[in-house]
């Protein structure tokens, strides 16, 4: 049996990562969110609902990744890969109310700090290759006004991806990160919302105009995402590491 982590699972690409892993009987899922009631959510509409285990937590905690693992110790001994999933949207503006802080704690911090946890389960794994695989963003590739913070944490996660993949290379641990586009999402619906705001539009209109910018005028659904993170995860995926995946309709092309 393999185990498999994803962070941010309550919604959007983590929970349907979840349900699409979950359809494997040898694979046990931990799913983890800030919010229990959508992590109890999740849990409850997977298949082989008793292989999986489900926890709400704030991911920058050390202590509570501690503490969840010695509370599972009989049930994780091993991890097989980490979707490090989680992370918050939005702008920030400079001043009392900035959220720079919180924007780069959560996606950039919280990140780090869950890969450094899980590592020492990843390292005990008994397979050839082991996977970590974190949620970037094409926002790591190109600037949006006003979002500084999350331009700025969405382009260390690929720094740290860089990073961790050269450091652990040889233990073939395999580190790469996705960069989505729009995926249709709860974070994506309110950055659009945002954008309407600000320009006085419809949601809809404003959604239009957005597709019509990317080259194949439409948005990526979760359910694609979670195909690509199995097929990351999968044995068949042996040589690709340190590497920035650009899944985003053609919205940023090298």
């Amino acid at each position: 049996m393999k185990t498999y982590i994803i962070t941010g699972a309550g919604t959007g690409m983590g929970k349907a990562t979840a349900e699409l892993l979950a359809k494997d009987k040898t694979n046990q899922l931990v799913i983890i969110s800030r919010t229990k009631s959508n992590i109890d959510a999740v849990l409850e509409g997977l298949e082989n609902r008793e292989q999986h285990i489900g926890a709400a937590f704030d991911i920058r905690d050390p202590k509570s990744w501690k503490a969840f693992f010695a509370q599972h110790s009989d049930r994780i001994q091993s991890i097989e890969g980490l979707f490090a999933n989680a992370g918050v949207g939005g702008a920030n503006h400079y001043g009392e109310a900035d959220r720079w802080e919180e924007i780069i704690s959560i996606n950039l911090t919280g990140t780090y700090v869950s890969i450094q946890e899980c590592l020492p389960f990843i390292r005990k794994s008994k397979f050839p290759f082991k996977h970590i695989l974190i949620t970037s963003s094409c926002l790591a590739r190109f600037g949006v006004p006003a979002y500084t913070a999350y331009c700025t944490a969405k382009t260390g996660l690929l720094g740290l991806t860089r990073s961790l993949a050269v450091e652990l290379g040889s233990e073939k641990i395999l580190v790469n990160a996705l960069c989505p586009g729009w995926v249709e999402t709860d974070m994506a619906r309110a950055g659009i919302q945002l954008l309407a705001n600000a320009t006085g539009q419809e949601y809809q209109k404003t959604f239009d105009e957005q597709m019509g910018i990317v080259p194949l005028q439409r948005i990526t659904q979760p359910e694609e995402i979670a195909q690509f993170v199995k097929f990351m995860f999968s044995d068949l995926q042996t040589s690709i590491t340190g590497q920035g995946l650009d899944i985003n309709n053609g919205s940023f092309m090298i």
